[in-house]
């Protein structure tokens, strides 16, 4: 408890077998980066760990994926793999006061010889100042930092910080990695799971890429005598939790929801309400149908009905606060919205390019006049002269050029004639003719 509530975890070797009386999932963590499931993006000898691992020296990283999908378990598995010293701080449950002990402790093992990886989980709930605290430890050696995060670390950590660590990023688990998951619970407890294969099935799917959770149903599942396997009915009833109900070739659960988004593609509403019923009526976790909805919102939809995502969000927030069965009307009105509403993916396409000539001309600076300049040798250099206030214009439009001088214009976005893109396409068509010239 005392360990808990300091936020640091005592090292304990990966290798060092945890209790019998251990929970399932601690008895099944990993030893070795090999045993790592669902990762071998990363982990694998051509992924950036696996290769870390390969030249015996580490930088710093941060981990980026949704929970349960072995952040800290890769972590400990690192600091083990190249002889670091292992230590875990939690930004949940630890201060500056706990920071300053970790860097202290680090700075007197490294003495003798023996450095240190600090492993913060939620490294994102840190503010921005104690975020910067890190970087003299990190920059000097001090520590080799790992941070665990569910939340996108562009928006969530300091640039600074971010410019001295690789972001790797973590797959939610897939069908085959959960499957792995259940044979070494199976191996381990020498019994099979009291499940008939449809309710097995429905496990792994309710699951929703999550491991930690998918094992803790399990020990649930093996803490009971049970007569006889269950029925999806009967695991649904046992866990007190709704879990999918698809067919015997697993291949339902994704065959329906690749049909709802589809149907909804497709301007078909009837079609899109159907496979929501199929889908929720089997059990399917509202919030997976939710995600997979307002991916739909912003990829087929877009700007073409900028309410589609506005709905979306809406009818999850809704569904949180009523829950079932009310809050699937909301989930139902959001599709039949979604089904309804104009088309397009202009702006699906022109993220896609966009990212890609940002990859290309990622160190392109922009021009000097729209750069600010808050100091006196940022004027002298150039910086901010020439600006043109649009507002200043009659029309709030001054046709300035905002691009690098080593890059052309380009055009990313090409708004359709369908829906709220329509104005939007009117309103990009005068702009270009003020600015005197016509995009290819």
């Amino acid at each position: 408890m005392a360990d808990l509530l300091t936020g640091l975890e005592p090292d304990r070797p990966a290798d060092t077998p945890p209790s019998e009386n251990a929970p399932l999932a601690d008895r099944l963590r990993p030893r070795t980066l090999a045993e790592v499931v669902g990762q071998d993006h990363v982990t694998g000898p051509e992924g950036a760990i696996g290769r870390m691992v390969a030249a015996g020296r580490l930088s710093s990283i941060i981990l980026w994926g949704p929970p349960g999908t072995g952040k800290t378990t890769i972590a400990r598995l690192l600091a083990d793999a190249v002889d670091l010293r292992f230590v875990a701080i939690s930004a949940v449950f630890s201060g500056v006061a706990d920071l300053k002990k970790a860097f202290a402790d680090a700075r007197e093992h490294a003495r003798i010889g023996k450095r240190t990886l600090l492993f913060v989980d939620e490294i994102h709930r840190f503010n921005r100042a104690q975020q910067d605290g890190f970087l003299p430890f990190v920059e000097d050696g001090t520590v080799t930092l790992v941070g665990a995060t569910t939340e996108n670390p562009s928006f969530e950590l300091n640039a600074a910080l971010l410019s001295r660590a690789q972001v790797l990023i973590l797959h939610r688990l897939d069908r085959a990695a959960l499957e792995q998951l259940l044979d070494r619970a199976e191996a381990e407890m020498a019994r099979p799971l009291p499940l008939d294969t449809p309710a097995r099935d429905a496990l792994v799917a309710s699951a929703d890429g999550d491991g930690r959770f998918l094992l803790n149903q399990v020990e649930t599942l093996y803490s009971v005598a049970l007569d006889a396997p269950l029925e999806p009915a009967g695991l649904s009833a046992f866990l007190q939790r709704r879990v999918a109900v698809y067919d015997k070739d697993r291949e339902g659960h994704y065959n329906l929801i690749s049909a709802l988004h589809k149907s909804i593609r497709g301007s078909d509403p009837q079609a899109a309400l159907y496979y929501l019923a199929r889908m929720l009526t089997a059990g399917e976790e509202p919030l997976f149908v939710l995600r997979r909805l307002t991916r739909a919102a912003v990829e087929d939809i877009g700007l073409a009905d900028p309410q589609a995502l506005v709905q979306c969000i809406a009818a999850k927030d809704t569904y949180d606060f009523l829950g079932s069965p009310e809050g699937e009307l909301a989930i139902a009105q959001a599709c039949l919205y979604l089904a309804t509403a104009p088309k397009s993916n202009a702006a699906y396409k022109a993220q896609k390019a966009a990212w890609k000539v940002a990859k290309e001309t990622g160190s392109l600076m922009p021009p000097d006049n729209i750069l600010n300049a808050p100091t006196k040798l940022m004027r002298d250099i150039g910086y901010g002269k020439g600006y043109a206030y649009d507002h200043d214009r009659e029309d709030g439009f001054s046709g300035a050029n905002y691009w690098p001088a080593d890059l052309p214009p380009q055009r990313f976005y090409d708004p359709t004639e369908r829906g709220f893109e329509k104005r939007l396409s009117e309103r990009m068509a005068w702009w270009d003719e003020r600015r005197g010239r016509v995009d290819e």
